[in-house]
C-alpha cells in the first residue's frame, strides 16, 4: 500500500533544523530507502513563494503568497510503500520523534487511491 505522509509546520517561526536533526533525518531517510519504503521525500519552498489558484463559482482566481491566514502549512512529504497502516504510522512516529522537544509538528498519513488497495 502506498501512503503519503504530509508534514505539517508552523510557518515563520525562528525553528531552524540543527545540524543534529539533518544528520538524524538523513540517517533515518536512509533506513527508509534501503528498507525499500521510502519512494519519494522533500521539503516545500515557504507559502511566500507559493502561488494558490481557486475555482469558486465557475470563475478561477490566482493569488501569490504569502497567505496570511495559512498558520500551520505543509512543510514537506515522504512517499512511501508499506504494508499496513500500522506500519506508515510507525515510520512517521520515527519521523516525527526525531525532532525532540522543541518542534511543534505533526505528519497527515493518507493512503493514495488505486495503488495496490
Amino acid at each position: 500500500m502506498r501512503y503519503m505522509m504530509m508534514l505539517r509546520v508552523q510557518e515563520n517561526t525562528d525553528l531552524v533544523p540543527s545540524e543534529q536533526l539533518m544528520e538524524d533525518m538523513g540517517k533515518l531517510i536512509e533506513e527508509m530507502t534501503k528498507a525499500g519504503v521510502l519512494l519519494d521525500t522533500a521539503g516545500l519552498r515557504p507559502t511566500a513563494e507559493g502561488t494558490r489558484i481557486r475555482l469558486s463559482g465557475g470563475r478561477l482566481t490566482v493569488t501569490d503568497g504569502p497567505f496570511t491566514e495559512a498558520k500551520e502549512v505543509i512543510g514537506g512529504y515522504a512517499m512511501i510503500e508499506v504494508k499496513s497502516k500500522e506500519e506508515a504510522l510507525e515510520w512517521a512516529s520515527r519521523f516525527l520523534r526525531i525532532h525532540g522537544d522543541g518542534w511543534e509538528i505533526e505528519s497527515e498519513i493518507r493512503q493514495i487511491e488505486g495503488m495496490n488497495d
